[in-house]
């Protein structure tokens, strides 16, 4: 799955907040993920991650 550092993540679970958005600050084995609704900072194993993606936009466009 290609996911870049900047973009935006939608998730099939909600955050606690209510957001299923989340911005990618940083990728590798893990990725680094900020919540868009309350701006928490998680760090998540990417196949983890990656299972639970919806959607990936890069700059207003849908890639996934």
């Amino acid at each position: 799955m290609d996911v870049q550092v900047g973009d935006l993540l939608t998730m099939k679970k909600p955050h606690p907040c209510g957001s299923k958005q989340w911005k990618v600050l940083r990728t590798g084995m893990d990725f680094k993920l900020k919540c868009m609704g309350c701006g928490h900072e998680v760090m998540l194993p990417r196949v983890k991650a990656e299972k639970n993606i919806r959607v990936i936009e890069r700059e207003g466009k849908s890639v996934c």
